[in-house]
């Protein structure tokens, strides 16, 4: 080995650099090509599903449901549901990659090439922030179309959709870690995250909720998400969109920072 090779070795600079580029993205493609091959049940089910949500509440209460926040129900649910499928596919997206990995017993071939374990969560949660967005944009022209909402601030729905997407992602790889049968991935979708959307201000606004639950809620990361995403779409919030915000960066940055920690360690992960 060269006196050049030494050094780098002695700084930790790998023979193709601090960051291995390449690796990183064909990682990427890898977790964006994963759903796009089965764009049926990854960007048009969700749109589907976010169409009869709505349908089924102008149906049910929409015409004898006053304003809420100054805007129509309608209008007001619209953004809890786009954003509310946003996060569920982004935590679907790492927790199933990371799971299927594990249980068909070919996690190796993601751990053995020269990633470091911030390239791995990275390749990772780029691949959740992509469908999260697609997702995102989908709906976002659905719900343009069929009932004429825009973007009063696009670029906090920006904000909010790629932080929620890394914050779900983050969340995905945990829940990936720890589940070692596809049972318990969906024991933790159904019974955490799931509730956790729908009780975050989705579908009504905090002033509706008792105090308690006002409280808690208030305590919850996807009510910032949602209540973002509302603000820069209809100019309405139950709280600041710069509290959200900070809040919302430092949940995803600790998750962020767990499965670092986790990755680099192999957590759960070696056999």
């Amino acid at each position: 080995m060269s006196d050049a090779d030494n050094m780098g070795a002695d700084l930790g600079v790998r023979r193709f650099g601090r960051v291995n580029w390449l690796g990183l993205a064909t990682l990427i493609e890898r977790e964006c090509r994963r759903f796009l091959n089965v764009w049926s049940q990854t960007i048009m089910a969700p749109l589907i599903n976010a169409g009869l949500f709505l349908m089924i509440f102008v149906i049910a209460v929409g015409p004898d449901r006053g304003p809420v926040m100054g805007v129509p129900f309608v209008t007001f649910i619209a953004p809890g549901i786009l954003t509310m499928t946003v996060i569920q596919n982004a935590f679907a997206n790492t927790s199933s990659s990371l799971a299927s990995a594990k249980v068909q017993g070919n996690i190796v071939d993601t751990l053995m090439p020269p990633l470091s374990a911030a390239e791995l969560v990275t390749g990772y949660i780029a691949g959740a922030v992509a469908r999260g967005l697609l997702v995102a944009v989908v709906i976002a022209v659905g719900v343009r179309l069929f009932l004429g909402i825009g973007m009063a601030h696009p670029l906090w729905v920006l904000i909010f959709t790629v932080l929620g997407s890394v914050f779900m992602g983050g969340l995905g790889l945990i829940a990936g870690i720890f589940a070692n049968k596809f049972d318990q991935l969906a024991a933790i979708s159904n019974f955490i995250v799931t509730p956790l959307a729908f009780l975050s201000g989705t579908f009504y606004s905090l002033d509706a909720m008792p105090p308690v639950l006002q409280t808690l809620s208030h305590a919850n990361p996807f009510f910032y998400i949602i209540d973002g995403v509302r603000y820069g779409m209809l100019d309405v919030s139950d709280s600041s969109p710069w509290l959200g915000l900070a809040i919302v960066s430092a949940s995803a940055a600790v998750v962020v920072l767990i499965n670092w920690n986790w990755f680099r360690l192999g957590y759960r992960l070696k056999p």
